[in-house]
């Protein structure tokens, strides 16, 4: 800018995306100051969700990142895709909303034409759907593999949705909806945390097991990882009398927690229905951790003695990210939230955990080892996944009638 000379309006640059806090959002509504131009840096959320006055011109670039889901990995991708034409359409749009603008497209209209899809791909074609498929069981749909969906999901996905929910024991043998099963479906969350939620009433730490819902900040780090670590930022936030100022002093977004705190009461009312009791471990948590692994057993890793950890179930070379609290630390055994990829196969919101405890909580998924029938990588992780080990992969999901009938 400076190389262009004085008389050039000074550009006021602001970005605007989702997790922005609201205050600086704001900002982009504000009027140009007099002699100066304003620049809006959008992710996709200005497509359709925001209507900016004094928007004249818009430069498309014409990709967009999104998360993908791969079933066969269990791994969120943050994928930089081409957009399809009806976005293109959508950003055209946001030039001029209020009055005359124009549009600088940064690919060719052959491009427009031949590369881009007429619309984006669905959402339940590119997430993971466990909680989908509870809610469709829940409802009585129970042939979910000839379900008329308006847009059909790949069948790897829903197999192994399937597979997630029964090894939760939401479903039995014959895929249909357990006890248990029900009572996850009443929890708007993931079917991993609902379990962990109901487990946690039975060790007495459903408490804290209800607030470990918000960001973590290195100044809470815990020994044991950041489920904890994110309790110590609920809970120092709850002594300090749930304070604003609080928040700015520790770089914490107060809107991330004022939605924990909306959440928590949400989950508190249905457990109350449910006649859930609702009591605290105190200082004890090793019953806090033993209730993450009841629900999060299927994401157990081990440290691998040449890089990062072998997850137990696939086998699949994962790192610790590098915003955890145990990323320095590096333990033997952990259990993850989610993997994500972006320069690495990276596990997100990670515990330290026994490896008996897996045992323990999914027996029918893990037992200890046999040391003499095992090679010398299966003695070092000392436990054996029972995952499909004695039938084929789908085996489990037909019924005991039709495999006498085999």
């Amino acid at each position: 800018m400076k190389s262009l000379g004085p008389d050039v309006p000074e550009l006021i640059i602001l970005p605007v995306y989702s997790a922005l806090p609201s205050e600086m959002q704001t900002r982009i509504f504000e009027p140009a100051p007099p002699g100066s131009r304003k620049v809006v840096i959008a992710t996709n959320i200005a497509e359709t969700s925001l209507t900016i006055d004094g928007i004249f011109y818009v430069v498309d670039p014409g990709f967009v990142k999104q998360k993908v889901y791969n079933s066969k990995t269990g791994m969120d991708s943050l994928v930089v895709t081409p957009i399809s034409q009806a976005q293109a359409k959508q950003r055209a749009g946001r030039a001029g909303r209020t009055g005359p603008g124009k549009c600088y497209r940064l690919y060719t209209e052959r491009a427009y034409r031949d590369e881009m899809l007429p619309t984006p791909v669905p959402e339940i074609q590119r997430t993971n759907l466990a909680t989908t498929v509870l809610q469709l069981k829940t409802m009585g749909i129970n042939d979910l593999l000839h379900f008329d969906f308006m847009d059909a999901p790949p069948v790897e996905s829903l197999i192994m949705a399937l597979e997630q929910l029964h090894s939760l024991s939401a479903l039995d043998d014959e895929g249909l909806l357990t006890r248990l099963g029900r009572r996850m479906a009443e929890f708007p969350l993931e079917p991993n945390l609902s379990k962990m939620l109901i487990m946690s009433v039975a060790l007495q730490c459903s408490d804290e097991i209800l607030t470990i819902q918000t960001r973590k900040k290195a100044k809470f780090n815990q020994p044991e990882g950041d489920h904890l670590t994110l309790l110590a930022v609920y809970n120092s936030w709850k002594n300090n009398k749930f304070s604003n100022a609080w928040c700015y002093e520790n770089f914490v977004q107060i809107r991330t927690l004022k939605r924990a705190q909306d959440v928590r009461k949400q989950l508190l009312g249905i457990m109350d229905r449910h006649k859930l009791d609702v009591v605290s471990a105190e200082r004890n948590t090793v019953r806090v951790q033993k209730a993450i692994c009841s629900g999060f057993f299927r994401n157990a890793g081990k440290k691998d003695p040449q890089e990062g950890y072998r997850t137990l179930v696939d086998s699949q070379v994962v790192y610790i990210h590098p915003s955890s609290a145990l990323f320095n630390r590096q333990p033997e055994w952990v259990i993850y939230h989610e993997l994500v990829q972006t320069t690495k196969e990276y596990m997100r919101e990670v515990t330290t955990i026994d490896p008996k405890w897996l045992v323990e909580f999914a027996p029918a998924f893990f037992k200890f080892s046999d040391p003499t029938k095992l090679s010398k990588f299966k003695k070092n992780q000392r436990l054996e996944p029972l995952y499909n080990k004695y039938e084929e992969p789908n085996a489990w999901r037909i019924s005991r009638v039709r495999r006498r009938r085999n």
